[in-house]
């Protein structure tokens, strides 16, 4: 068999992969360029090109596991010769962030051959745009209270996209974010800060949208992210002080609102597991969830 020719992505990689992850309708925030470029090192995620398609495979717990192909290539076939990958590694084939309609797919090729586990921790949560710009009706009373709470404190306020004169500003404003609330010690929060500063610095590089508030003249949050289909745009970083209260819902609606109108629906990535996190993301009222799987196969096809 020949060897499937995985790499690592580079800047340069940005359209092919792109040519390939699009007009497919995914929502899902893997299915993004920025987040395939920036949390590559921390999955030892490579990517190749395969029967028309493209795939990536990364690594947990010492095994590959893949991206469902995706493009308009022969997708059966792309499976197949990952079976052999897999098959070669002495293990089991495994997709993760599988999609309700991949799966089904996956199962019309091979019959009965992968078990699949739904994750609710990974599940993306998305909303109207719309809905949560306006923020109208009684069950955003809460958001629209906190938002109403920062403007008169600080009745100075200001929102501005970024943009290379401001970005350092948001670069210094998460080095002081890092360093309150404990990063150093916590590997999780250290990764996601990490592709949080990455995010800035290669802002024009990945084409990232980006937002930035102001209060009394400083940055007190910054966030960016990037469409994922033509109607969805993924929100994949969002950092405030916790001490300037309604600073997380002002920049939400304000980002929303000046950057992202233009698109149906707004993907604000999933809570981890963090009930915490649950509790918030559910109180903007989700429309629907975008499901994710993990798929095996199972031992007697091995």
């Amino acid at each position: 068999m020949t060897e499937i020719p995985f790499k690592k992505p580079e800047l340069e990689d940005r359209q092919t992969i792109l040519s390939y992850l699009g007009g497919r309708g995914f929502r899902g925030c893997e299915r993004t360029f920025a987040n395939v470029y920036l949390w590559a090192r921390f999955y030892d995620l490579v990517w190749a090109e395969l029967e028309g398609t493209v795939v990536f495979r990364s690594v947990f717990d010492g095994k590959y596991s893949y991206t469902y192909p995706a493009g308009d290539g022969d997708r059966r076939t792309a499976v197949e010769r990952l079976m052999e990958e897999a098959r070669e590694q002495n293990a089991p084939l495994q997709f993760h962030g599988l999609s309700r309609g991949e799966y089904e797919e996956l199962e019309r090729y091979f019959p009965g051959q992968f078990e699949i586990d739904w994750n609710r921790d990974a599940e993306d949560y998305v909303y109207e745009t719309e809905k949560l710009i306006r923020l109208s009706g009684k069950k955003y009373h809460g958001k629209k209270n906190h938002i109403n709470q920062f403007k008169s404190a600080y009745p100075d306020w200001s929102y501005e996209p970024l943009t290379d004169d401001n970005v350092e500003e948001c670069f210094q404003m998460a080095l002081r974010w890092r360093e309150f609330n404990g990063c150093e010690v916590d590997p999780e929060k250290n990764k996601e800060m990490c592709v949080a500063l990455n995010s800035l610095r290669l802002h024009n590089e990945l084409e990232l949208r980006g937002g930035v508030l102001r209060a009394g003249g400083e940055v007190v949050a910054f966030t960016l992210g990037e469409p994922v289909s033509e109607d969805t745009f993924v929100v994949h970083i969002e950092k405030a002080y916790a001490d300037i209260r309604g600073a997380y819902p002002m920049i939400n609606q304000q980002f929303l609102e000046h950057e992202v109108s233009g698109y149906l629906y707004v993907n604000r990535e999933d809570d981890t597991g963090d009930e915490g996190l649950r509790k918030a993301k559910l109180s903007y009222h989700p429309v629907f969830m975008v499901e994710k799987g993990t798929a095996r196969r199972k031992e007697e096809y091995v």
